[in-house]
């Protein structure tokens, strides 16, 4: 049975726990620092009209939406990995056969006659 090995590419894995935990956090303050300028807007505008309204509603409806955003998740779609390069199946490694040599003999002589 011929098995192929999968790569996952780094541009199909999701984001990571942390990033997306930071980027939840960061969408959250955003939308609620929007709530409080609003909610200052409603104080502070004088004369007091129609726009007071619109404020007030948007400073009661944003903490919900703010709670919703920030618990959804970023990523809801699970994506397969997908390799970024097709892998080619390499051809047998030919052994080269090892060349037979006859070893090699090394003679001493020892005897007085044969150290000039």
């Amino acid at each position: 049975m011929n098995r192929k090995r999968t790569v996952p590419a780094v541009t199909s894995l999701p984001q990571s726990p942390a990033a997306e935990s930071d980027h939840r956090v960061r969408r959250y303050a955003i939308t609620m620092t929007i709530r409080i300028v609003c909610f200052g807007l409603m104080v502070f505008v004088q004369p007091y009209g129609w726009y007071t309204w619109v404020f007030a509603a948007a400073a009661a409806v944003l903490p919900y939406i703010a709670v919703v955003f920030a618990n959804a998740g970023s990523d809801s779609t699970e994506s397969g990995a997908e390799s970024p390069r097709q892998e080619i199946e390499a051809a047998p490694a030919v052994v080269p056969e090892p060349i037979e040599e006859a070893p090699g003999v090394i003679t001493i002589h020892e005897k007085p006659q044969d150290r000039t």
